[in-house]
C-alpha cells in the first residue's frame, strides 16, 4: 500500500519499507516537518501541541514515538490520551496550545493510522500550511535542539468529561426535554473511543443505554466506516432490545448515523440535514455541506428561509466556506455535523445531543421525524486505481460529455440532472475514485452509478 501523503496529514498501513508505508521512520519525519511548519509561524516561542488517539491497535506505538518526537523538536506536549478527534480539537483551544495531533484513521480498517494535523484553532491545517507541512518532510536538513532546550510533557489527562460538559451547555441543547423522553439507545462505537463518550454523554441526558462494541480495543467489530451495509448488528439489536434508536459512530467519533426503532437506517445523509433543521428553526442563517452532499440539505434550509452553499469535499474545505458564508451549521454527508457554537469540526457528541433534542421536543419516533424530510436516495461506489489510470484525463473526458448538463469541477465532476446526480472524484485518503449518486428513487440511484462506473471503464479501456 502505497502511503498517502496529502495537506490533511500522513496515512497509510502499519509496516513494511519506509515510505511505501507508514512506519516509525515516517511518523518521525511528518511529525517533525509539522513542528518545524508551526515554528516559522510563532519565531522563538516554545511550542505547545495537544496530542489525541482513537483506540486502534497501533496507537499507543504511534503515540509514543509523536510525543518523543515532538519532545526532541524541543516542543511541551498536553497528551489527552484516548480521545476523540473533535476531543482533540477542542482541547488545543483550551489550553490555548499552537497545535495538535490526532493519531487516528478515521473509518479505516484497523491496520491502518494516521496524523491528523491542526492548526493553533483546532482546526485542520490550511491548504497552504498542509504543503508546507509536505515541503519540510521532503527535505532532510533538519536541525534538532540540544538537551537543554528539549521539550516535556506539560499535562496528561483526558479531555473526554470536558468535551461532554461543553456539549450539555450549549443553548440549543435541551438536556430536560431529552431525559423526559426516556430513549432507550443502542450504541455501536466499533471498539473504540466512542464507546466511552457517546455511552457518557447520554447517560448525562437520562438515556438507558445499550452497549455493542464499546470496548476501546481497537479490535474493530466490523467494518468501521457508518454505512448501512456495515450496520446490520446494530439494526438487529434495535428491533431485539426495543429501542427508539440506535447510533453508531466511526474510529474517532466525527461521523454519526441512526438507526430509526424498526431497525431501519436514518440514512448518514440525513444526519446532518435533521440537526440542521432543528437548528434553523432556532438560528436563521445559511448552511455548508460538500458536492457529494444530499440535496435534501439545500430544501430544508431554503424552507426554513436560509440560504445553501456548497463546497469541495473535505472538513477543511466546508469549514471555510461555511466562514466565508457565515454559515450556522454545516458538515458532510458522511455524518459529519459542524456546528460553529462550539467549534469548527465534525462533531458526533454535538449532532447526538441536538439530534436528541430535535426528537424529544418533535414528540416523534424516528421513522416519523425521518418521514418529515425530502425522499432522496443515494449510491455510494468505488473503483479501485490503477498506475495506468489517468483520473483526471478520464474526468476531463466525462466533464466534455456532458457538457449539456450542470457540471461542477471545483472537485472533480459533479453533474446535475433534473432529478439525480453523479459525483466523480479522487478520494483524498485512499488509491480510488468515489462515484456516488443521489435520485427520487434507490433502484434510479444505483441505475445511475452503475451507469457511470461503466462509462468509466469504457474510457479507461478496462
Amino acid at each position: 500500500m502505497t502511503l498517502i501523503k496529502s495537506i490533511s496529514g500522513i496515512r497509510g498501513t502499519i509496516g513494511g519499507p519506509a515510505g511505501d508505508n507508514l512506519t516509525p521512520v515516517d511518523i518521525v519525519r511528518f511529525t517533525a516537518a509539522y513542528v518545524r511548519c508551526i515554528a516559522e509561524t510563532r519565531p522563538g516561542k516554545k511550542l505547545t501541541i495537544v496530542v489525541g488517539r482513537d483506540a486502534r491497535i497501533s496507537g499507543p506505538m504511534v503515540e509514543r514515538l509523536v510525543e518523543g518526537t515532538l519532545m526532541g523538536c524541543g516542543a511541551d506536549v498536553v497528551s489527552v490520551g484516548l480521545c476523540t478527534t473533535p476531543g482533540t480539537e477542542l482541547a488545543v483551544a483550551h489550553y490555548g496550545a499552537d497545535g495538535g495531533i490526532i493519531i487516528t484513521a478515521s473509518h479505516n480498517p484497523r491496520q491502518w493510522n494516521a496524523l491528523k494535523l491542526l492548526d493553533g484553532r483546532g482546526e485542520f491545517l490550511s491548504d497552504a500550511a498542509g504543503k508546507r507541512v509536505l515541503a519540510l518532510a521532503a527535505d532532510d536538513s533538519f536541525d534538532f535542539p540540544a538537551a537543554g532546550a528539549l521539550g516535556r510533557v506539560l499535562v496528561r489527562e483526558s479531555y473526554n468529561e470536558r468535551h461532554i460538559e461543553q456539549v450539555l451547555a450549549l443553548p440549543l441543547v435541551d438536556a430536560e426535554a431529552v431525559r423526559r423522553r426516556r430513549f432507550r439507545v443502542v450504541v455501536d462505537a466499533v471498539n473504540s473511543v466512542g464507546g466511552v463518550v457517546i455511552p457518557g454523554l447520554l447517560r448525562r441526558l437520562g438515556c438507558e443505554v445499550v452497549e455493542l462494541n464499546c470496548e476501546p480495543t481497537g479490535e474493530f467489530a466490523h467494518d468501521p466506516e457508518p454505512l448501512p451495509g456495515n450496520l446490520a448488528g446494530i439494526s438487529d439489536a434495535v428491533v431485539r432490545e426495543r429501542a427508539d434508536l440506535g447510533i453508531a459512530v466511526d474510529p474517532d467519533v466525527d461521523r454519526l448515523a441512526f438507526v430509526s426503532e424498526d431497525g431501519t437506517m436514518f440514512v448518514e445523509e440525513y444526519t446532518l440535514v435533521a440537526v440542521a433543521d432543528y437548528v434553523l428553526s432556532h438560528t436563521k442563517g445559511g448552511t455548508v455541506s460538500n458536492l457529494s452532499s444530499s440535496r435534501a440539505l439545500r430544501d430544508v434550509t431554503e424552507r426554513r428561509g436560509g440560504e445553501y452553499f456548497a463546497s469541495a469535499v473535505g472538513e477543511v474545505n466546508v469549514v471555510a466556506k461555511m466562514k466565508e458564508t457565515g454559515a450556522v451549521v454545516g458538515g458532510e454527508g458522511n455524518g459529519g455535523v459542524i456546528y460553529p457554537e462550539l467549534h469548527y469540526g465534525r462533531d458526533a457528541l454535538v449532532g447526538v445531543a441536538l439530534f436528541l433534542t430535535h426528537l424529544a421536543r418533535s414528540g416523534m419516533k424516528m421513522t416519523e421525524l425521518r418521514a418529515t424530510y425530502p425522499a432522496y436516495f443515494a449510491s455510494k461506489r468505488k473503483i479501485e486505481l490503477t498506475p495506468a489510470i489517468d483520473v483526471d484525463k478520464v474526468l476531463h473526458e466525462l466533464k466534455t460529455r456532458y457538457a449539456g448538463e450542470r457540471v461542477n469541477d471545483t472537485d472533480g465532476v459533479k453533474i446535475d440532472f433534473a432529478d439525480s446526480w453523479v459525483h466523480l472524484r479522487k478520494s483524498n485518503t485512499e488509491p480510488i475514485v468515489r462515484i456516488y449518486t443521489e435520485a427520487r428513487t434507490q433502484a434510479e440511484a444505483d441505475a445511475l452509478a452503475c451507469r457511470f462506473i461503466g462509462e468509466l471503464g469504457a474510457i479507461c479501456g478496462c
